[in-house]
């Protein structure tokens, strides 16, 4: 129902019920349509309250600029919340008689109509908004000064209206407005997770590869373990990395196991035993998703590579694949968790033209996902079973080939007892699918942006997820995965490299890359293929990390490109908050510019208000990977929370070097150096 003062449309709220995202101090936007009869004024502001039910400071909601139809008696404001938990919020808007009379006292009391009764009506207002509460002694003086004024009629009326117009008096009643006929819209409620929900670099490698020797002469591959691995952890630590990711590390089933480049045997043949398989083909006679490969070691040992991470102050990310191989315990114990076709036969996975002929998928059908033999009560103990080992954040694959209901029920199951378990969803699928699984509790999701490589797609995609979809999915850009390398990187060369991790590490507080990566790995099985040549996915890979980065090498340069790039990441508050990007004019086509600011608690208005010393950081990158790139650029200086005309110094992280800068600036960029991370230092 409509209340008196309609408050409609109201942002974010999905679906009617399900909560909008939020992360601690990062500040996002409450809109709504208010509007009322006639031509008294309005107000509204935004109230919030924490998972405890206490209520934060109300922030003024202020008009946005009527554009279009859509913005027309548009209010916003931005509100910061500062713990984690089950948050509300509502809209509360009211008339305004103060902003009314202030309104028509302005122009009446100037053309000389009805002026001591405006006077007279201006007084008995500030006196009932004293009479109110809640002003401090200061503030009441200001007010009761006014009142006194607007009563003295042996004044001039146009020195009587100026100190009712005074800046200080305006300030008094803006924080502390007379509310008539209030209405309320909500509560509505918002999810507000731990900062490393928003905030994370990943780094993805395979345990068995971390530690794997080759020898020369029987051409025979000894696989790493857990303990190897962990000796792998202090470089990407020093890389700059916050969370380690594994691929599945479960028993690989030994039926119908894939070799090298997807290699399959024709039937009947035996497995040959240097076929080491996939790790998403899950389970064996060693056992199932709640196993470790007994090639990498025991429970003990991952317990040891978890505690050893956590030393370096990195989080352990496992991967969730919910599927099995044909020799996985779940396929005897349990058949109708899995598809049966018409002739008795289970069915294994395809993604026509490919086929997955070592993986049975799943079927969450034939129980109640309650139910106590429901392979949904299952996945919730596995679940549960790696966090008791230290997993707080789960790399979910696929989850677009399982029910969203059951995703729903699974995520709200462990938010309920442990809220600061992450799931990061990898769905490159259909939007609408996509959207709905970060509507329904996924905290972050894989994206389109390894396809998005051309200026204009790179700028839209930008302003949607920071701003269309913000609410609903957080974006994790990762580079390339074992699945992906496009052909931008194949063909690019060391500058595709560069540019694509500051593009990612910089415009999203989340981004990831497989390892691999910072050696410029390239080469693809073949033309118009986005697998890696001897994917890991099939094989280990013997790296010898110490000769691929040695001094004068891509990968010694790449490496310490990234660790730069996640360097500035921790130093620069602005660039770990996904809402504030800012895109900017380029002139060059093959040239982006974005900015972002910290605002945090300072939150105001229609836009986060930065204080004169938020960090602000302009984002000037080329999307050429072969050739020097020269631009103008134009900055919109509001965005960057400065007045007009204002000239500033800039630092650029990656080299040091310093300018003054303004409003229209000149830049060259090459792949040695596509990016200037400008930092503004100064400016008046």
């Amino acid at each position: 129902m409509v209340g008196r003062i309609p408050v409609i449309d109201v942002t974010p709220v999905l679906d009617g019920a399900r909560p909008a995202k939020a992360s601690v101090g990062e500040a996002f936007p409450v809109a709504a349509t208010v509007f009322r009869e006639g031509h008294d004024r309005l107000g509204a502001e935004v109230v919030l309250r924490d998972a405890d039910g206490q209520q934060r400071p109300p922030v003024r909601m202020a008009p946005t600029p009527a554009t279009d139809r859509h913005s027309v008696d548009r209010h916003v404001a931005w509100v910061t919340p500062d713990s984690p938990g089950a948050w509300t919020f509502e809209v509360q808007a009211w008339s305004d008689p103060v902003a009314t009379w202030q309104h028509a006292a302005g122009i009446k009391i100037r053309a000389g109509i009805d002026v001591e009764l405006m006077f007279t009506e201006g007084a008995l207002l500030l006196e009932r908004t004293v009479k109110a509460g809640g002003l401090k002694r200061p503030e009441q003086a200001v007010l009761r000064a006014a009142a006194k004024a607007a009563r003295d009629s042996k004044r001039p009326a146009e020195a009587r209206l100026a100190q009712l117009e005074a800046p200080e008096l305006r300030a008094v009643l803006a924080a502390h407005p007379l509310r008539e006929l209030v209405t309320v819209a909500g509560p509505f409620p918002v999810f507000v997770d731990r900062p490393r929900a928003l905030f994370g670099s990943w780094y993805e490698f395979f345990p068995r590869s971390e530690g794997a020797s080759y020898d020369a002469t029987t051409g025979d591959v000894t696989s790493g373990t857990f303990r190897t691995a962990a000796e792998r952890l202090p470089a990407v630590a020093a890389m700059g990395f916050d969370v380690v990711y594994l691929p599945p590390i479960h028993p690989i089933g030994e039926v119908n196991r894939k070799g090298p480049n997807n290699a399959v045997l024709p039937d009947g043949e035996p497995t040959p035993s240097d076929w080491s398989g996939s790790p998403w083909a899950i389970g064996s006679r060693h056992g199932g998703h709640d196993a470790v490969h007994p090639d990498l070691g025991t429970i003990a040992d991952f317990d040891a590579f978890v505690a050893r991470a956590r030393e370096l102050d990195l989080e352990v990310a496992l991967d969730l694949a919910l599927q099995c191989a044909p020799d996985h315990p779940w396929v005897p114990a349990h058949p109708e968790w899995f598809t049966t076709r018409v002739d008795g036969t289970i069915a294994y996975a395809e993604n026509p033209p490919k086929k997955y002929q070592d993986i049975y998928p799943v079927n969450f059908d034939a129980h109640p996902y309650d139910h106590p033999d429901s392979l949904a009560t299952e996945v919730l103990r596995v679940v549960r079973h790696w966090m008791a080992h230290g997993v707080r954040i789960f790399r979910v694959d696929n989850p677009h080939t399982k029910p969203v209901a059951f995703w729903q029920w699974l995520l709200a199951e462990v938010r309920g007892t442990d809220p600061d378990v992450l799931f990061l969803s990898e769905a490159f699928t259909k939007p609408p699918m996509m959207q709905t699984l970060g509507a329904i509790g996924f905290h972050q999701s894989y994206t389109y942006f390894t396809w998005r490589t051309a200026k204009v797609d790179v700028e839209d995609y930008l302003v949607e997820v920071s701003s269309e979809s913000a609410h609903r999915m957080r974006p994790n850009f990762f580079v390339n995965t074992p699945d992906i390398l496009h052909e931008f990187l194949q063909y690019g060369g060391p500058g595709a490299f560069r540019l694509r991790a500051a593009l990612a590490a910089l415009a999203s507080p989340s981004w990831g890359m497989y390892a691999g990566y910072e050696l410029g790995e390239h080469v693809a099985v073949r033309p118009g293929s986005e697998e890696y040549l001897a994917s890991e996915k099939y094989q280990i890979r013997v790296r010898d990390w110490a000769a691929a980065t040695a001094p004068g090498t891509v990968g010694a340069d790449l490496t310490a490109y990234v660790t730069m790039l996640n360097d500035v990441r921790r130093r620069h508050p602005a660039l770990q908050a996904l809402r504030n990007l800012r895109m900017h004019q380029a002139d060059d086509d093959h040239v982006v510019c974005f900015s972002k600011v910290s605002t945090g608690l300072e939150a105001r208005g229609p836009a986060p208000q930065p204080a004169a010393s938020a960090d602000r950081v302009i984002v000037v990158l080329s999307l050429d990977p072969h050739n020097a790139r020269e631009s103008m650029v134009h900055l919109d200086l509001a965005a960057l929370g400065l007045p007009p005309g204002t000239t500033f110094t800039v630092l650029d992280e990656p080299t040091g070097s310093e300018w003054t800068w303004s409003e229209h600036n000149y830049v060259r960029l090459d792949p040695s150096q596509p990016a200037h991370i400008l930092v503004v230092k100064e400016h008046a």
